[in-house]
């Protein structure tokens, strides 16, 4: 296959291209009409780049739709790639395109060191057909793993950017065991009514930024999970969705351990959570050294929560002795309107209380009149710092 070396030149946006080699998907059996599976011909280009000891470019052109299977881009590579899509990524329209042992993920980059993934282009997940046939919106019907649209796993320096992410089948984007991560100018959206489209997952990672993205979903905007330690977020517009969090954690009596999070600039419109922190009883760990500053909140259903106390379960789920544990939580500036009439909820464990919990500088009031906003408090041991609005009263004995 012919491959395109580029000394001095530039791709139709005018970014240089200096000493880098072209692997354009189209050289290597892919279509690009949208029809016909297009993943051998993105496989072979990714290998070829792969193997190149050049840094290397796979190009997606603009003006295509490049129908894909299950396909996972495997390093380690000799040398950096930057994933370039242009036009658009699509799932395929049937479920039966999809085999068990592989159901879990569509498009995953996996230990790669040095990757960009970027481009003008879309990544489009076809995901009414999953969600028309998840259990959560038929009770009816048996539960089922879905698809995660894009995935890196075990990446270092890795970057994502410019890139519009639609209609995933169930996670838009998850970032798992990598570390120095950057993730900026993405748009993410699904309806609010599909469910577990999270926008960006992470988990088991560190050293993760994620700036200026706007993201719409029928689930968390940004979901926070076990072993994600040193990660800033800014500038994120959110809404609808879930929110803005951090868990669940400790599921099925686990251990986590979350530390060192900033989330700071953050917009919410209509979501059901604003600043979240959600826990198992019976986990055990801690989720510390949490920042949520400078967040505006509107019309949102529980704008700041913390919950020791997650059940998401058929049936009830029984108390137990064990939690994990949740110290130095910052809510700094936040202001706007609640959906309900409690605000600010801090439920947490009687056998495991919060502690080091600070409100600064926090107003929120009713979206529609009808009185003032409350705080409720369970077992959490807080301070107020300037004015707080609606101020909790705890109980650490209950």
């Amino acid at each position: 296959m012919k491959v395109v070396s580029l000394t001095n030149g530039a791709d139709h946006r005018g970014r240089s291209l200096k000493s880098n080699s072209v692997f354009d998907v189209l050289r290597y059996g892919a279509l690009g009409d949208g029809h016909h599976d297009d993943t051998k011909g993105l496989a072979k280009a990714w290998a070829a780049a792969c193997s190149s000891s050049h840094p290397s470019i796979v190009l997606l052109p603009k003006g295509k739709k490049y129908l894909t299977k299950h396909v996972t881009f495997s390093g380690p590579c000799k040398s950096n790639i930057n994933f370039m899509i242009e036009g658009t990524l699509v799932a395929p329209p049937k479920r039966s395109y999809w085999i068990e042992a592989t159901i879990r993920h569509w498009i995953l980059f996996k230990a790669v060191r040095g990757l960009t993934v970027t481009g003008v282009g879309t990544i489009d997940g076809n995901g009414k057909l999953w969600w028309q046939n998840s259990c959560k919106v038929n009770s009816k019907l048996p539960c089922r793993q879905s698809p995660t649209a894009l995935t890196f796993y075990s990446c270092t320096n890795l970057k994502v950017n410019n890139l519009k992410l639609l209609n995933s089948q169930q996670i838009h984007m998850s970032v798992e065991r990598c570390t120095d991560v950057r993730i900026f100018r993405l748009s993410i959206t699904a309806p609010s009514s599909s469910p577990n489209t999270d926008g960006i997952h992470i988990a088991h990672s560190k050293g993760v930024k994620v700036r200026n993205c706007m993201i719409r979903t029928g689930d968390d905007c940004l979901s926070i999970e076990d072993g994600t330690k040193n990660l800033h977020v800014k500038n994120i517009v959110c809404g609808p969705g879930h929110g803005i969090s951090i868990g669940s954690l400790g599921d099925q009596n686990s251990e986590a351990q979350v530390a060192n999070i900033t989330i700071d600039g953050v917009r919410l419109h209509g979501t059901t959570n604003g600043a979240r922190i959600k826990t198992w009883q019976g986990g055990r760990g801690y989720a510390k050294n949490i920042v949520f500053q400078n967040m505006i909140m509107d019309n949102v259903w529980n704008p700041i929560i913390i919950d020791q106390n997650y059940c998401d379960s058929a049936t009830p789920c029984k108390k137990q002795k064990s939690a994990v544990e949740v110290s130095n939580v910052l809510f700094k500036n936040i202001r706007g309107t609640s959906a309900s009439r409690e605000a600010i909820k801090l439920s947490c464990s009687r056998a495991a209380p919060c502690h080091g919990i600070a409100l600064h500088n926090v107003k929120l009031t009713l979206k529609r009149g009808g009185g003032n906003a409350k705080s409720t408090c369970q077992n959490a041991k807080w301070k107020k710092l300037g004015t707080v609005m609606p101020q909790p009263s705890c109980n650490l004995n209950d």
